[in-house]
């Protein structure tokens, strides 16, 4: 059984991922730095803009490892199929002689 190649992201994707998510919480925070409102509304449009980055973090991950686990079940399926028609084949080829 061939086990599936892993592909990595070319370095041109993660920069513009890495790019893209720098500009974005940081374009925010200087939005709310700039925003014409007491401190602590500030902080807590800070708070919640932290809140937001860290569950994105935890739910990417989350599915990520989702993805993973069934790519792992699927394998193992594969494996014990596999296995069975092997089972069976080598059954007929003793039979038949």
């Amino acid at each position: 059984m061939e086990r599936p190649a892993i592909s990595e992201n070319s370095a041109g994707w993660m920069a513009c991922v890495w790019i893209s998510f720098s500009m974005s919480v940081g374009l925010t925070a200087a939005g709310i730095y700039r925003m014409p409102a007491d401190l602590w509304i500030k902080g807590y449009m800070l708070m919640g803009l932290m809140f937001t980055v860290g569950s994105c973090f935890t739910l990417s991950k989350t599915l990520r490892d989702n993805h993973e686990a069934r790519k792992l079940i699927n394998r193992v399926s594969e494996a014990k199929t596999e296995r069975i028609l092997h089972d069976f084949e080598m059954k007929d080829t003793r039979i038949a002689a």
